[in-house]
């Protein structure tokens, strides 16, 4: 029950217990089954587990269209989280009160608190017994080739030492679960020299310029600590439900580069998931109830106006340029799927985005954005490559608290500071509301997409995160600036193969080893940018 921060907190006061069960594993008790049981069994019940019942909660009142206080409740819960929205992206020039303003932030953050709070306690009286986790429930769910490989960032726990220096320095490790409950674990060395890895090689991804070489160097050198040791693990076993934790969510490990000087994309199929725990809840099929939805080339207003956005108070100028490959991806896809209605120009609303109901598919092309709370892990985060589906949010510090309100998708008529309505910028919060329960593909075909504050244990604060809570089965979501080219080709053989029955997530892979082969896009910038995200399987198009 509670808003997000007390479940955060509550989480929190776990959060010993979790590092001391897989410690005992890792090491005291490295060679005992039974440890090593319950150390996944934790990992599964807490990891991610906030993502699960706010999920939980709305899908149980969004079902109980009979009971007017629900259906109050979620009224009111939209219309907040739009208000809270609007302010935080106010017109400078409409801030006469800069205290009052503040005021009025603080009241409205505190209504939807208060209304998060009464719906985790509605929900929870229409829960039904929730099913205890078990690995036998999970293993059932993993594909007779597969495995889940679960990572986790943890602190070893010793019982010895002084009571203030029990917990040491951050370590990183990986669980495996078999289809037929076999279980192999490794604890994988210190989190900061894998970290620090990790940002080398997000910044040469993210840069189309990087010379090839230099990129899969830094490729390799995290491979060899993160990813060679997994292997090891795992045998001849190609396909892995993977379910990375901290900054790990924020890299395509596709792109890494193994000891033979592949990339892991030519030999492995990888699908992500929040925690292993996903399994279930995407076993439970929903029907959609209305045909594809393409969004796409929004109309933003007069071509290349400055529109001033604000989060608080800090202030930055921003530029929406048209996307003219928004406009042709979005006719191409039409022609594959002719039931989709199209939506573009002053049509691609933030309104008609909020109005949908369980589309089969939906797939939105526009600027997106999300600005970190801080910058330190990006070297130039002013710079672009040309042509890109720009993030608006670059720049100076963001002092806007909620991370599902410093990530969104700008949409048409961007008229920033309107009290009421819809102002054109839907931020993940918002996105949170939509109706999704039964729709089988989101893609956000836009920038930075999969990117938001990263909560140790709890994934990712930002627009995947939102899809899930909006009920969707899949998203492919993109971890950094894209190409608005290369983009459009992506997007339109991607829905060509699943249209041929390939899965969500190998119709991808098998795109991104076609680009791969070719000389225009071989650079991991252009293929690995997006990745997928829930379920993998086929999907019918109704």
């Amino acid at each position: 029950m509670g808003d997000d921060k007390q479940k955060q907190d509550y989480m929190a006061t776990v959060l010993g217990t979790t590092n001391g069960v897989i410690s005992l594993n890792l090491q005291a008790a490295p060679n005992n089954p039974e440890a090593t049981r319950l150390a996944l069994k934790t990992i599964l019940e807490r990891k991610g587990r906030i993502l699960d019942v706010s999920t939980n909660s709305l899908q149980i009142l969004r079902q109980r269209t009979d009971d007017l206080e629900s259906q109050r409740l979620l009224t009111q819960l939209i219309e907040v989280r739009t208000q809270l929205s609007n302010l935080t992206f106010k017109k400078p020039e409409d801030i006469k009160n800069p205290e009052i303003y503040r005021q009025q932030i603080n009241e409205v953050t505190e209504k939807a608190k208060e209304i998060e709070n009464k719906i985790g306690r509605r929900s929870a009286e229409f829960r039904s017994l929730s099913q205890p986790i078990t690995l036998e429930g999970i293993q059932k769910l993993i594909p007779a080739d597969a495995a889940l490989v679960e990572i986790v960032r943890y602190r070893p726990f010793n019982p010895k030492a002084p009571e203030n220096q029990r917990f040491g320095i951050p370590r990183y490790a990986v669980y495996i679960l078999y289809p037929n409950g076999d279980i192999k674990a490794k604890d994988l060395g210190e989190a900061k020299p894998i970290d620090d890895k990790l940002i080398y090689f997000r910044d040469n991804l993210a840069d189309a310029e990087t010379p090839i070489p230099q990129l899969q160097k830094s490729a390799r050198q995290l491979d060899e600590t993160l990813m060679q040791p997994i292997r090891q693990l795992l045998g001849n076993t190609k396909t892995i439900l993977l379910s990375p934790d901290a900054a790990l969510n924020l890299i395509p490990f596709e792109a890494l580069v193994d000891e033979n000087n592949q990339y892991l994309v030519e030999n492995y199929h990888i699908t992500y998931l929040t925690s292993g725990r996903d399994l279930l809840r995407l076993k439970d099929k929903f029907a959609s109830q209305q045909s594809p939805l393409i969004v796409a080339d929004p109309f933003y207003g007069k071509a290349g106006e400055k529109v001033a956005l604000t989060r608080s108070i800090d202030l930055s100028e921003f530029t929406f340029p048209g996307l003219p490959g928004t406009e042709e991806e979005a006719k191409a896809i039409k022609n594959i799927l002719p039931q989709a209605t199209v939506l573009t120009g002053s049509q691609a609303t933030e309104n008609a985005v909020k109005q949908v109901k369980k589309p089969n598919i939906l797939h939105i092309a526009t600027h997106g954005f999300f600005k970190p709370e801080s910058n330190l892990s990006e070297r130039n985060p002013g710079e672009r490559n040309p042509g890109e589906r720009n993030s608006p949010l670059q720049g100076e510090r963001n002092v806007v608290e909620n991370p599902l309100l410093r990530s969104g998708l700008v949409l048409a008529g961007v008229t920033i500071g309107q009290s009421a309505g819809d102002d054109g910028v839907l931020t993940a919060l918002e996105t949170t509301n939509l109706n999704l329960v039964g729709t089988k593909l989101v893609v956000l075909s836009a920038c930075d997409t999969g990117k938001g504050d990263i909560k140790i244990g709890q994934g990712v604060y930002g627009l995947r995160r939102a899809l899930v809570i909006a009920g969707s089965e899949s998203q492919l979501i993109s971890l950094w600036k894209v190409s608005d080219d290369a983009t459009k080709d992506l997007m339109v053989a991607y829905y060509g193969r699943l249209q041929k029955g390939e899965g969500r997530s190998e119709a991808l892979r098998q795109i991104q080893l076609g680009m791969l082969k070719g000389e225009k896009q071989k650079h991991p910038f252009y293929w690995a940018s997006f990745i997928p995200s829930g379920d993998a399987t086929s999907m019918q198009f109704d």
